[in-house]
């Protein structure tokens, strides 16, 4: 057959080519090499095409079987640079906070305030309110102890000295949905997964709400237990203290969980004597709960007493109710910082949900996920080709292209609120936890300490990292990493994400 006869000469011919080639091999040279191998970005002289600099850092075989979407931008003219898979749908991780931040600000505005109130239904006689007390919480994360402790003084200074009635929780500025649709069982235990509730407290000004601080520090002996402290100390959570005091000399190994629909949280393992202390975030199991068990608390320490057959309890406050006094939060641009220079979760999801009561009167994730998608279409993104889950990146589910979420960074850069969103994210190299963010540790030297400006973003197998960088020639870049499917070290994942947006750095056009 004529192809067979065709396809034996060629053969034979390839054959031919590679036996005269094979003189000019030095002896210790492999005859075949891998295309990551053949040139490094080091290879490059300083004026080397952008392009070629980048595709050598992306030929790494680390991302081997990993799908890695890259697209750089001209920050002035739109301009796209250098892209790698740019239309390809992936998961974002908290680079979901960029779509959250960005739709909060559009649609709340940058000085929008949470509110907290105390009312009541009854009437003061002398020192003695007759009638309900209602903790009315519409969404404020930043809650504290101290402004409870302000609540309980302010109701002394009215002359309320008891209360003849029930105390009443009001969480139904939102839904009672606590956890977003995607959110893994394992995830729930721990600060990262709190339950979202409009009436809930923080334990300091981090502002991880719906979370209680549980510390664990030495005894003087070896032998008995650990010492355990809650903070802020409350009975809604029961600690159950299995830890073992060792020698000097042993090693820590201590574990801190809530068990999963519940409020007892395990303390179990061992702490030698001298060794340093342990501390971990823990959710609580319904943070309304929570926040009024705290209160009561407060108003007890203030001296202020409940008579009668008083109640904890929860209830929507009445229309009429009366307002004793009440607090707003800080201004959203400034709740931004702790958002997302410490990637905060669980903002993320109250901002979800604000928006979509502010929008829909419905503080829900599907009315909230509805306006976020209103305002990132409106700011160039394709509502074809994303799908949003929730408004931390949490969701394995959320998916957007590199080439959209460089799009929404270069599109915000018109807005009135950009300055306090460029302020909010996190910058390289920069010590200070509130202002480095989860880029202290990142890029320390210069050129991209200080310059590279950006939103990190991790989930098992999922690496991000998008925001702006200026070159060494003073040209303003925008760029969006995003690398999927990886298996191994993050760590190593993360410094190719920071070789790119060094060499963005180091670049003369």
């Amino acid at each position: 057959m004529m192809w067979k006869h065709t396809a034996k000469k060629g053969f034979l011919v390839f054959l031919l080519v590679i036996l005269a080639v094979i003189p000019f091999v030095e002896p210790d040279e492999p005859l075949f090499v891998k295309a990551s191998e053949e040139i490094t970005q080091d290879d490059f002289p300083e004026d080397a095409p952008l392009e070629d600099k980048l595709s050598a850092i992306l030929s790494d075989e680390l991302l081997d079987g990993a799908v890695t979407g890259v697209s750089i931008k001209h920050a002035e003219s739109g301009d796209m640079l250098f892209s790698q898979n740019p239309d390809t749908r992936l998961h974002p991780a908290s680079n979901m906070k960029l779509l959250t931040a960005v739709s909060a600000l559009e649609t709340l505005g940058k000085n929008y305030r949470f509110t907290t109130e105390v009312l009541t239904d009854g009437r003061q006689r002398g020192k003695v309110l007759h009638g309900d007390l209602y903790l009315k919480g519409k969404g404020d994360p930043t809650l504290l102890k101290e402004d409870f402790d302000q609540f309980a003084k302010d109701l002394k200074e009215e002359g309320i000295h008891k209360i003849k009635g029930d105390l009443i929780g009001d969480d139904t500025w939102y839904d009672d949905v606590r956890l977003s649709q995607d959110l893994n069982w394992s995830d729930e235990p721990f600060y990262t997964g709190a339950q979202i509730s409009a009436l809930t407290l923080s334990p300091n000004n981090d502002y991880d709400a719906g979370t209680v601080i549980v510390e664990v520090t030495p005894s003087n002996k070896a032998r008995g237990k650990a010492e355990v402290r809650v903070t802020p100390e409350t009975d809604y959570v029961t600690i159950d203290n299995k830890t073992e005091m060792v020698s000097e000399d042993e090693e820590k190994d201590i574990s801190i969980e809530r068990e999963h629909g519940t409020n007892t949280i395990i303390v179990e393992g061992t702490m030698p004597v001298g060794g340093s202390n342990s501390r971990s975030w823990v959710s609580v199991w319904e943070p309304t709960g929570y926040a009024l068990d705290v209160f009561k608390t407060s108003l007890e320490d203030e001296g202020i007493r409940f008579i009668g057959k008083s109640r904890e309890t929860f209830a929507k406050t009445p229309d009429d109710a009366k307002l004793l006094t009440s607090k707003q939060s800080m201004p959203l641009e400034k709740l931004l910082i702790p958002f997302m220079k410490l990637s905060n979760n669980g903002h993320g999801e109250v901002l979800t949900k604000e928006m979509g009561k502010f929008v829909h009167d419905e503080g829900s994730w599907e009315e909230g996920l509805e306006v976020m998608e209103d305002v990132i279409t409106g700011l160039g993104v394709n509502e074809d080709t994303i799908l949003l889950r929730d408004g931390s990146g949490m969701s394995h589910k959320n998916m957007i292209p590199s080439k959209d979420l460089a799009q929404l960074l270069y599109e915000a850069q018109n807005k009135e609120w950009f300055d306090a969103f460029q302020y909010s994210l996190p910058v390289a190299g920069e010590p200070d936890r509130l202002v480095g963010g989860t880029l202290r540790y990142r890029m320390t030297s210069e050129p991209a300490k200080g310059n590279v400006i950006a939103k990190t973003g991790s989930l098992t197998g999922v690496s991000t990292l998008s925001g702006y960088v200026t070159t060494s020639d003073d040209e303003p870049l925008i760029f969006s990493i995003m690398i999927n499917n990886y298996l191994g070290s993050s760590g190593d994942i993360r410094d190719i994400e920071d070789e790119i947006a060094t060499t963005l750095a180091k670049h003369e056009f």
